[in-house]
């Protein structure tokens, strides 16, 4: 049998750490699935039970028990409160590539938490895991999501046209990525 992955606590800095998810973070889950986008594009339950929220809850720890993802709650360092998800998904085929992915709960948007918490992910994943590449997919009207990649360090790479479905219909996709020659001092 393989062994789990670990999700550490890291600490992302600007009074941030990304950290497993646990029952403490149902209300984190609640918002989001009252988000009008946030369950088209991830598996947060809509509409919210709290059945369904252990549920999602319990889907985050198999990720990583199944070693399909290192799945993060983005939280406030003091209090523990959980801001929005980050996760990295690495490639089945162990090329040395994952891909990421981030939201962040409405009542905390506009404060930086998804750009600091993607800058520590791909820290984290590039240096401590030693991967090679991290690709991170973007709708093109999402505006916020892609001065994000640019301030996490990702560099823009194409547009993929017809990339993924998202509530039902294919949708084009901007591709960023962070390569590992891309860490700076800033990174450690």
């Amino acid at each position: 049998m393989r062994t789990p992955f670990i999700v550490p606590r890291i600490d992302a800095g600007d009074g941030l750490v990304l950290r497993p998810w646990g029952l403490d973070d149902l209300p984190l889950v609640r918002e989001a699935a009252e988000d009008a986008y946030i369950p088209l594009v991830t598996t947060v339950p809509s509409p919210y039970t709290h059945a369904e929220g252990i549920a999602f809850v319990a889907r985050q720890e198999d990720r990583a028990l199944s070693r399909t993802g290192y799945p993060f709650v983005m939280a406030e360092a003091a209090g523990d409160r959980g801001l929005g998800a980050v996760g990295l998904w690495p490639d089945a085929a162990d090329a040395g590539r994952a891909s990421v992915g981030y939201w962040v709960a409405g009542s905390a948007r506009g404060r930086g938490v998804a750009a600091v918490g993607l800058r520590a992910i791909a820290s984290w994943a590039l240096r401590d895991l030693a991967l090679a590449r991290l690709e991170l997919y973007v709708e093109p009207w999402n505006t916020a999501s892609r001065k994000t990649a640019v301030q996490a360090g990702f560099t823009y790479e194409g547009h993929l046209r017809s990339r993924q479905p998202v509530g039902g219909e294919r949708r084009d996709m901007l591709v960023y990525s962070r390569i590992a020659e891309d860490l700076t001092v800033a990174d450690a």
